[in-house]
């Protein structure tokens, strides 16, 4: 069942996104100093002074009294655990990329309850895009209604894949001549765009945390998507104890068996 007071959620997080881009407009992409943090992710896994301070602004804008908070950049309170409404949020998802001035980053909030991702909204200030939606109430893009791709296959769709992964050669294998595998920085960001019907797919195979993709997630679904994780028409859980997922794969419904032949033909044809 649907909340009562989703326009409520969705006015919350519309006002927490405008105020985070006042804070970005006073930062340059690629002309920010980064330090090291520590990861279980393999490679440079940055953090810059704006993931911090986002992170205190949408804390203290979002969460109400009884309401539980997950972040990327806080140190995880197991209490939300027993909360029905959860904040996940990344504050600057994509920050490789906003050190290096690519403009694939964003700001990502997501509310789940009951374990289920129910609302987001994604600001990318670089490009100025603001994608907000709630389940029940649709999506919009910059203010205007959007849906996901109505593409019968994935003959000539634009697939999204981590622009980390492909310099990795994770993408290699794949029918490049039946669809465009098009590099994106953040994973957010990715979700967002396949959301909003700017491109057909997004998939990772690899793990992901829930800040990475809960608002996403809440996206796709409310603009007529899906989402999956353990197999298809298997909703993913948010607010797990341990906030981490195997894979993610998204797209509009009538893609997905096309999606999971094409990963499993890339995965046979390839050698050991």
């Amino acid at each position: 069942m649907l909340p009562e007071n989703t326009e409520e959620d969705l006015r919350r997080i519309d006002e927490a996104l405008e105020a985070a881009r006042a804070v970005f407009a006073r930062y340059t992409p690629g002309e920010v100093e980064a330090r090291r943090k520590l990861s279980d992710q393999p490679g440079f896994d940055p953090v810059t002074e704006a993931d911090t301070e986002v992170d205190t602004l949408l804390r203290r804008l979002l969460p109400h009294d009884g309401e539980g908070w997950l972040s990327e950049e806080t140190v995880d309170d197991p209490s939300r655990l027993e909360r029905d409404r959860v904040w996940v949020v990344d504050p600057l998802d994509g920050t490789r990329e906003f050190v290096e001035g690519i403009p694939e980053w964003c700001v990502s909030v997501g509310l789940v309850i009951g374990g289920a991702p129910v609302a987001g909204g994604i600001l990318n200030p670089a490009t100025g895009q603001k994608i907000l939606g709630a389940r029940g109430h649709g999506v919009t893009l910059d203010g205007q209604p959007v849906q996901v791709s109505g593409r019968p296959g994935l003959a000539g769709a634009t697939v999204l894949a981590s622009r980390s992964e492909v310099r990795r050669k994770e993408w290699e294998g794949y029918r490049e001549d039946l669809f465009t595998i098009r590099p994106c920085g953040s994973v957010a960001f990715k979700l967002a765009q396949v959301a909003a019907g700017l491109a057909d797919a997004t998939w990772t195979l690899v793990p992901k945390h829930e800040w990475d993709v809960a608002a996403g997630v809440a996206l796709l679904l409310a603009a007529g998507g899906t989402a999956w994780e353990n197999g298809p028409g298997t909703p993913v859980p948010f607010n797990r104890p341990k906030p981490k997922l195997t894979r993610l794969l998204a797209a509009p419904p009538q893609l997905v068996g096309d999606i999971e032949a094409e990963i499993a033909r890339r995965g046979l044809t390839l050698p050991v």
